[in-house]
């Protein structure tokens, strides 16, 4: 029988609230195939040389490529990312394919540990089988990239739950990575996207041919499927949520500053995990940067997704990606505020021509006491929260004072500053006069309660592998 329990798999269009899809769930009967397909696609796919699994992945990085403003319109369509965005995240999906196709080999080479006349030891990184991702709608084709690319290369299979919200993305993945495959004559199996229950997700992490989960979601989503893999004895990966610190000790230039805070900030409607959700400024410069933060808020106006193919030269943003989170987004402003901090613009539903549609005017808040619980809530959207401090020393304890660890970026003119406060953050990526660099080269992951484990780069394709002690009597 076919599962009709909620969350449906729906597409709904942010810029309109119209609904243009919905999706079956997978039925247990078919979960119970996919499974068994898997695991034979399993047998093949880690027989098959890394080379030759790097050629497909390849492939997979050319189609990418090719597909780039296609796929950037859906994304548009099912989650409401401005164009020139959701274009440039297919686009860097292939850089990120290419990347670990063209790197995975020597990343996954044995490690010598001895080699003498009587023996050699080395180190192998062996896949380990199936494993199952989790993804979110807000990067809805980067998210898979950064978690497929490296255990298709590895020799792993892949069973990809994405988000309900985004339904057409993880089938139009799943259409591509089954095209190269099949152009390799390799088992389509390997790569399966499945419309699961949250139930079925239980089952499949119990199951013991699944052999890990790596998840990015929330805190909450991140708790309860470390328990279950903790149960079921499968190594997780999370990547939860963030409420990334972005301190501002000095600046030549404020107005500058504050631009590229904002611009920032508002990067995917401010719908990024490891956005600059706390910019923390020195008093000496703070009247002035959240003027001019105001200033720069103020001339945004909503628009049309479709058509904002740059949002900070349009001076436009487009909608939230549901309903529900602009509605959780105006709740948090309305606790800020109660809490006692100053809203300075926006924060209100927009009417008119784009009511129909997930639109939250993008906010600028101030003054949210240290220590009140809103304060220690990750805001998922557009809001621009600002924080004053008198020195060095308070800039790094507020920067700190919070529960999640993902990223953190410090600011200062003065030679060896930065690099000294960057000492103190508590983060799983840093950046000093710059943020932390996000390539597909550069591994990308958090601490404390953003998770644990590391995405792309070298460390991506050591995370599920069976690191096997390989010694030979010569």
């Amino acid at each position: 029988m076919t599962n009709t329990n909620s969350p449906s798999y729906r597409t709904t269009v942010p810029a309109t609230g119209e609904v243009t899809a919905d999706y079956e769930h997978l039925t247990d009967e078919a979960l119970a195939t996919v499974l068994e397909d898997a695991a034979s696609a399993a047998a093949v796919w880690r027989a098959t040389p890394i080379e030759e699994r790097a050629k497909v992945v390849t492939r997979v990085a050319e189609i990418f490529k090719e597909r780039a403003k296609e796929l950037g319109e859906l994304a548009t369509r099912e989650m409401g990312k401005p164009l020139g965005e959701s274009v440039g995240e297919a686009d860097f999906c292939g850089d990120i394919f290419a990347y670990f196709a063209d790197n995975g080999p020597t990343l996954a080479a044995d490690q010598v540990l001895e080699d003498t006349d009587d023996s050699r030891t080395v180190i192998e990184r062996r896949p380990v089988g199936v494993l199952l991702g989790i993804m979110p709608w807000n990067y809805p084709y980067y998210q898979i990239a950064r978690f497929a690319a490296p255990n298709l290369v590895t020799g792993n299979v892949i069973l990809l739950k994405h988000a309900e919200s985004v339904p057409g993305c993880g089938l139009v993945v799943e259409e591509i990575v089954r095209q190269a495959l099949r152009e390799g004559g390799y088992p389509e199996a390997v790569y399966t996207n499945i419309f699961a229950t949250h139930e079925q997700v239980s089952t499949i992490i119990e199951d013991p041919r699944v052999q890990g989960v790596s998840l990015t979601g929330s805190e909450r989503a991140g708790a309860a499927i470390a328990a279950q893999a903790g149960a079921a004895l499968k190594k997780a990966v999370l990547e939860l949520g963030g409420s990334d610190p972005y301190v501002i000790l000095s600046t030549s230039d404020v107005k500058e500053a504050a631009a590229n805070a904002v611009a920032i900030r508002l990067e995917n409607t401010g719908q990024a995990c490891n956005s600059n959700k706390r910019i923390i400024v020195s008093e000496d410069i703070y009247d002035e940067f959240v003027a001019e933060a105001v200033e720069l808020v103020s001339a945004l106006t909503p628009k049309d997704p479709a058509q904002i193919e740059d949002y900070t030269a349009e001076k436009a943003f487009g909608p939230l990606s549901s309903e529900r989170a602009a509605e959780n987004l105006l709740d948090q402003i309305g606790r800020a505020v109660d809490a006692g901090a100053n809203l300075r613009v926006g924060g209100t539903r927009v009417d008119g021509d784009f009511a129909g549609g997930f639109y939250v005017a993008p906010a600028v808040v101030t003054d949210i006491p240290v220590g009140s619980p809103i304060a220690y809530e990750e805001f998922f959207g557009p809001v621009v929260t600002v924080y004053k401090v008198s020195s060095d020393e308070e800039a790094l304890k507020l920067a700190n004072d919070t529960q999640y660890g993902l990223g953190s970026t410090v600011w200062a003119v003065e030679e060896g500053r930065a690099e000294k406060f960057a000492e103190g953050l508590e983060a799983g990526m840093t950046g000093v006069n710059q943020s932390a660099p996000e390539t597909e080269s550069m591994p990308f992951g958090g601490v404390k309660r953003s998770g644990y484990g590391r995405e792309l780069g070298p460390l991506g394709m050591d995370e599920f592998v069976n690191k096997r002690l390989y010694s030979v009597k010569k």
